[in-house]
């Protein structure tokens, strides 16, 4: 076995799941993480598909179940709390839903004792020569390793060090998204609230048994001007759009002043011609970023680093044979996933008060309408990419 020494990323879901099949295959990984501990909280992630099969073959799956929100129905209300509209479980939660900060925390769990993590740092330089690469830090000693793994979310750190500017492969789809924590002042049990109104949408749903709820603001918008590390700046982006929206809004944004896990974001994709250069290669969002809107970047994280981890291994660590068999592995369910995202954002942030009568007409019918066009996009076409994929068996099987 060549190239042992692999430096990844990013802790937060591709980044530890990789790790977790290197050190199963025989490598040694080494993981830096910019935050300064693992990032808890955070949005509700969906599992679909092939997915399941990866956390199965982990020996994850039950603990990852026993995690999950159990989230329910979402209703529809209007400015005074009416409802509108309820929608199955499936519509917004996939086959199986989880918060990203217990995710990311079963996957460290699963990975601490065999992986190094060096929390508090990042990564800034990565030189390439003959039989490895010199890797600097913001704060560390300069260390040298055999490859390089980015799995640092859709502004890749590692991207833009070598492979260019993010707005070369950044694609953006109209729309703006923050998700924080609140207390559950409505008093949700396993289900959520959403309001809309043109081009912004609001919604809470309880987590974590219903101790505490997640808020979050949708607005259609185009590209704009922001640093993605000034928290300030982007509240006061949140504060702007949505004043004077009606239902629950003005609450929230209160709450959102003192919400631990402020989150907010484009929704964008990343496209890239190849996910590898050199001893370098991208895995998750950093490589292909599907856009909240597909509710398939959690699948691609952790079926993505499985196929990584697997072609390097069945490579012997040759890492060009290796980033070349992932990336022909990828690009079908990529291509699947991000496809899902296309169009989505209407239907869940109309733009007009029109359209949202014509969604909520949608699916008020939805149970009476088995063969409606739109019933097939929300409940099968996820599933269906979430297959695209076929999995491979590689090396050691998993205990």
């Amino acid at each position: 076995m060549q190239n042992r020494r692999v430096l990844i990323s990013g802790a937060s879901v591709a980044g530890p799941a990789l790790a977790f099949w290197l050190r199963r295959y025989g490598f040694t990984p080494t993981v830096v993480e910019r935050a300064p501990r693992l990032r808890d909280g955070g949005y509700a992630v969906d599992f679909r598909g092939a997915s399941l099969d990866v956390l199965d073959r982990m020996g994850l799956l039950g603990e990852v179940r026993a995690a999950a929100t159990g989230m329910g129905e979402v209703t529809y209300v209007d400015s005074d709390d009416r409802p509108l509209v309820v929608t199955p479980p499936t519509f917004q939660s996939g086959e199986l839903e989880i918060l990203r900060g217990d995710l990311s925390r079963i996957l460290y769990n699963a990975t601490e004792d065999g992986v190094e993590y060096v929390f508090g740092d990042s990564i800034t330089g990565i030189t390439e020569h003959g039989d490895g690469v010199t890797v600097t830090f913001e704060h560390g000693e300069p260390r040298e390793f055999d490859l390089v793994v980015g799995a640092d979310g859709l502004h890749s750190n590692v991207r833009s060090l070598v492979f260019g500017d993010e707005s070369w492969y950044r694609r953006d789809l109209g729309y703006h998204v923050s998700i924080f924590t609140v207390p559950n002042h409505l008093g949700l049990d396993h289900a959520g609230r959403f309001y809309n109104e043109p081009n912004r949408t609001v919604g809470v749903y309880s987590a974590r048994d219903n101790t505490e709820a997640k808020a979050l603001f949708w607005f259609g918008s185009d590209s704009l001007d922001y640093d993605h590390r000034d928290v300030e700046h982007q509240r006061r982006i949140v504060e702007e759009r949505f004043s004077g929206v009606g239902w629950e809004t003005s609450t929230l944004l209160k709450a959102m002043r003192e919400a631990p896990d402020f989150y907010f974001d484009s929704a964008s994709q990343i496209k890239l011609d190849a996910y590898s250069s050199g001893r370098v290669v991208l895995v998750g969002d950093a490589a292909y970023c599907a856009a909240p809107l597909s509710g398939m970047g959690t699948s691609l994280a952790i079926v993505g680093a499985y196929v990584l981890a697997g072609e390097l291994a069945a490579a012997g660590g040759d890492h060009r044979a290796a980033f070349g068999a992932y990336q022909d592995e990828m690009r079908g369910f990529v291509g699947a996933c991000q496809k899902l995202a296309e169009g989505n954002g209407k239907w869940f942030v109309p733009p007009t008060r029109a359209w949202i009568r014509l969604r909520n007409l949608n699916y008020k019918l939805l149970p009476y309408l088995p063969y409606l066009p739109w019933r097939k996009m929300i409940e099968e076409l996820p599933l269906k990419a979430g297959n695209t994929i076929t999995l491979k068996q590689y090396g050691m099987a998993p205990a």
